[in-house]
C-alpha cells in the first residue's frame, strides 16, 4: 500500500497548483522549458504545467496496482470513456468508475475486476462496451488466464455491460471476433435509432477456427473469407443487446501495397540488441521483424509452447525438448506474422486497422491503419468504404485519427515504438512519433504538417503521440493530445502548416534509472475539465487558464458546449449557443490576429456591453446595429470569414436563437 506521506504529498502539490491565481499573459512559451530536468518520482514526481491547471490527481486503487512494480504490464490504465458526471477508466486488470461531479474531488465508485488487453471502453445510454484481445482473457473475467491454445473460455472481441447501475456493471453477453479487439469505435448512424454499430480494430494473430469457427489467416487468393485486410462491424440492436452480432467485415484495406518506413534509431538498435543477446544467455526467445531483433513475450511464448504440447498429444508443462521445437521455428512463426513469405509483385499492405474515428454527422470516419491513414465513406455504417488513402515514410503506426469540426482537415498520430519506448528523446528527428496533419477535399487528403511535442524527454520516459480530443473553442481548431511521459500537450492547428503549443502539462519520469511506463494514455476534454487516463499514476483533471494564446473568453465558449455523453472515437459535431461569451471569443481572436482593425474591434467591444445591459426590444434593436455595422466592416478586413461568424452570432443574439451554430 501507498504511504500516508505519499498520498498527503500529492494533495499539497494540487492544492498548491490551484491556489496559483497569476497567469501567464505572453504570448510566448517560457524559456528555458519548464518540462526539462523535472525530478522523478512514482506519486510525488515533480511537475510543470504552462497554461494548465491541475485541478486533482486520483491515484489508482490498490486492487488496480502493483506496489512492487509501479509499470507492471497487467495494471496499466488504458482509454476513457464519459456519462453524465462519471467517467469510466479502462485498465489491463479491469474497469474503474470515477464520479467527478466535483472535478477537484473525484470519488472511485466501483472497480471492476477484469483483466485483458486493453480493456478500452465505450458507452451509450445503459451499455458499456469493452474491448479484449488477450490469450489470457476469461469469458468470465477470471484472474487465472487461459492455459489452453484453444479453449472455450476464452474472450477476444467486445464485452457487453448493462450499467443501469454503474456501480455494479452487469455482463450482457461477449461478442467473439477472429482478432479480438484491440480498440473498438462505436457508431451511433442517425439514421438508424434502432441500433449503434461498433467498428472492431484488432492487432493481435487470428485465433484457430478450432476455437472459432470461419476464422481463416489465409491469403485472401487462398480463402475469399480471409480475416486479411478487414475490420469487423458488430450491430447492437439497443431493445435487445444480447443479440449483438458481426453483420459485416468489410476489406476497407484491400489492394494497398507495404508502405515505405523509415528505420530505428541507432540507439535503439543497439538497446534492442543488448536485450537480445541478455535474453537468449538467460534461455529466452527472440526473433526478428520489421528489421529488428526483439525479445517475445512470456504471454506469446506460453501459447506457443502449449501448441507444440498439444500438436504431440501430450499435457502438462512444455518439456526441454518442446522448448528446443520452439527456438527452432520461432522465427518462421513470427514470419507467418509479420512477414509473410513475399508473392508474386509489390508486397501488401497492412492487414488490420489500430483504431478508427468516425464523425457520423459528415458521413466520414478517419482510419488509423498501422501502415496507411485511410478517410472511410460511413454514410452506410454496416458497409464503411475506402475513398482516401495516405502513406509516409515518416510514419511508423499510424495510431489514431482526429477532424476538425467542419471535417475540412484531419489529423493523425504516429505511435513509433508502440507506447512503451522512450521517442521523445533530443536525438529523435521531430517528425518521427509525431502528429500528422493534413487537409481533406472530397475523396483527397493533402499533407501540410507535422506537430511533436517540442520538448525532448529523457530515455527514461516513454513518449510518443498519443490520444486527444478537439476542445470546443469556436473559430479556431484546439486540440489536447496524451503523449505518455511526454504529458499532455495542448496545442492550436487553425493553420494546419504551422500548429502551435499553447498550454502543457507535465511530470518527471516515474524512475531516474530506468524506464517504467507510465504518463498519459488519453487526454479528451469533457465538459470544461481535461480528463487524463494516467497509465502508471491514476486519473488527472486539468483545467485551461487564460493566457496571451487563450482568453478567458475563449475558455468560458468552450464550457458551453456541454456532452451527455462522450466517446471521443465517435466525435460529434460542435455547436455553440447565440452566447456573448461566443462572440467575445470571436473579437478576442480577431484582436490577437488582426484580422480586424483595433479601433473597430474596441467599438464592437463597447457596442457588445452595452447591447448585454439593455433587454427587450431595446437589446434586438443594439444587436441587430451591431450585426448591420459588423457585416459592413468585414468588406475588405484580413480576416473576413471570422468578422462575418461574429456577425452571426450576435444576429442569433438579437433574433434570441438558442439553437446556436457549428463553428470551424
Amino acid at each position: 500500500m501507498r504511504s500516508k506521506s505519499v498520498l498527503l504529498a500529492i494533495g499539497t502539490v494540487v492544492a498548491a497548483c490551484a491556489t496559483a491565481t497569476k497567469f501567464d499573459m505572453s504570448p510566448t512559451a517560457p524559456s528555458p522549458d519548464r518540462r526539462l530536468g523535472l525530478r522523478a518520482g512514482w506519486m510525488n514526481a515533480a511537475q510543470a504545467a504552462w497554461n494548465l491547471r491541475l485541478v486533482s490527481a486520483a491515484p489508482k486503487p490498490a486492487q488496480f496496482t502493483d506496489d512492487t512494480n509501479p509499470g507492471d504490464f497487467g495494471f496499466l490504465n488504458s482509454d476513457l470513456a464519459f456519462t453524465g458526471h462519471y467517467v469510466i477508466q479502462g485498465n489491463f486488470h479491469g474497469l474503474q468508475v470515477w464520479d467527478i461531479a466535483q472535478p477537484a474531488k473525484p470519488v472511485l465508485v466501483t472497480s471492476y475486476v477484469c483483466p485483458d488487453a486493453q480493456n478500452d471502453v465505450s458507452v451509450y445510454r445503459n451499455l458499456l462496451f469493452v474491448s479484449g484481445e488477450d490469450f489470457n482473457g476469461r469469458l468470465d473475467c477470471g484472474t487465472q488466464g487461459v492455459a489452453d491454445s484453444v479453449s472455450k473460455d476464452r474472450m477476444r472481441g467486445i464485452r457487453i455491460f448493462d450499467i443501469s447501475d454503474i456501480t455494479h456493471p452487469k455482463p450482457i453477453t461477449a461478442v467473439q471476433t477472429c482478432r479480438g479487439s484491440h480498440t473498438h469505435t462505436l457508431l451511433t448512424d442517425p439514421k438508424d435509432t434502432a441500433n449503434v454499430y461498433i467498428y472492431v480494430s484488432g492487432g493481435a494473430p487470428v485465433r484457430s477456427p478450432n476455437e472459432l469457427p470461419g476464422c481463416s489467416d489465409l491469403a485472401p487468393d487462398k480463402d475469399p473469407n480471409s480475416e486479411r485486410f478487414r475490420i469487423e462491424v458488430i450491430q447492437v440492436p439497443l431493445a435487445h443487446p444480447e443479440q449483438a452480432h458481426v453483420v459485416t467485415k468489410p476489406a476497407i484495406l484491400a489492394d494497398l501495397t507495404e508502405p515505405a518506413v523509415h528505420g530505428e534509431a541507432p540507439e535503439d538498435i543497439a538497446a534492442a540488441a543488448k536485450a537480445a543477446a541478455e535474453a537468449r544467455a538467460k534461455g529466452g526467445f527472440t526473433a526478428t521483424f520489421f528489421g529488428t531483433e526483439h525479445v517475445l513475450r512470456p504471454r506469446f511464448v506460453a501459447a506457443q509452447l502449449d501448441s507444440i504440447v498439444k500438436a504431440r498429444g501430450g499435457s502438462g508443462a512444455p518439456t526441454a525438448a518442446d522448448s528446443a521445437t520452439l527456438r527452432a521455428n520461432v522465427q518462421a512463426i513470427i514470419d507467418k506474422i509479420f512477414n509473410p513469405s513475399p508473392a508474386p509483385g509489390p508486397k501488401p499492405g497492412p492487414v488490420q486497422c489500430h483504431d478508427i474515428t468516425v464523425y457520423p454527422a459528415l458521413g466520414l470516419a478517419g482510419g488509423a491503419c498501422a501502415g496507411y491513414g485511410v478517410i472511410l465513406d460511413i454514410r452506410d455504417p454496416a458497409n464503411p468504404r475506402r475513398i482516401a488513402a495516405a502513406a509516409d515514410s515518416n510514419f511508423a503506426f499510424w495510431h489514431s485519427a482526429t477532424f476538425n469540426n467542419d471535417g475540412t482537415k484531419v489529423l493523425f498520430t504516429d505511435e513509433w515504438g508502440g507506447g512503451l519506448a522512450p521517442k521523445c528523446r533530443v536525438t529523435d528527428k521531430p517528425e518521427w512519433g509525431a502528429d500528422a496533419i493534413f487537409t481533406v477535399a472530397h475523396d483527397t487528403m493533402k499533407f501540410q504538417s507535422y506537430y511533436k511535442l517540442p520538448a525532448p524527454q529523457t530515455s527514461n520516459e516513454n513518449c510518443v503521440a498519443h490520444n486527444g480530443s478537439l476542445i470546443p473553442v469556436p473559430g479556431r481548431d484546439i486540440m489536447v493530445q496524451g503523449w505518455y511521459q511526454g504529458g499532455v500537450s495542448v496545442f492550436d492547428w487553425t493553420d494546419p502548416a504551422h500548429p502551435k503549443e499553447i498550454a502543457y502539462f507535465d511530470r518527471g519520469p516515474m524512475d531516474s534509472t530506468k524506464l517504467v511506463g507510465a504518463g498519459s494514455w488519453s487526454a479528451y476534454w469533457y465538459n470544461g475539465y481535461i480528463v487524463s487516463s494516467e497509465i502508471g499514476r491514476g486519473l488527472d483533471v486539468l483545467e485551461l487558464v487564460p493566457s496571451g494564446l487563450l482568453s478567458q473568453n475563449e475558455i468560458d465558449a468552450a464550457k458551453l458546449v456541454h456532452f451527455d455523453y462522450l466517446n471521443v472515437q465517435d466525435q460529434p459535431k460542435l455547436v455553440w449557443p447565440a452566447s456573448f461569451a461566443v462572440a467575445r471569443a470571436y473579437l478576442d481572436q480577431l484582436a490577437r490576429s488582426n484580422g480586424l482593425a483595433p479601433d473597430k474591434v474596441a467599438a464592437a467591444r463597447t457596442a457588445l456591453a452595452r447591447a448585454e445591459r439593455l433587454s427587450g426590444q431595446q437589446r434586438r434593436d443594439a444587436l441587430t446595429q451591431l450585426a448591420t455595422q459588423l457585416n459592413s466592416d468585414s468588406q475588405g478586413t484580413p480576416d473576413q470569414a471570422k468578422v462575418r461568424m461574429l456577425a452571426a452570432t450576435v444576429t442569433d443574439l438579437a433574433n434570441g436563437s438558442g439553437a446556436g451554430r457549428a463553428g470551424l
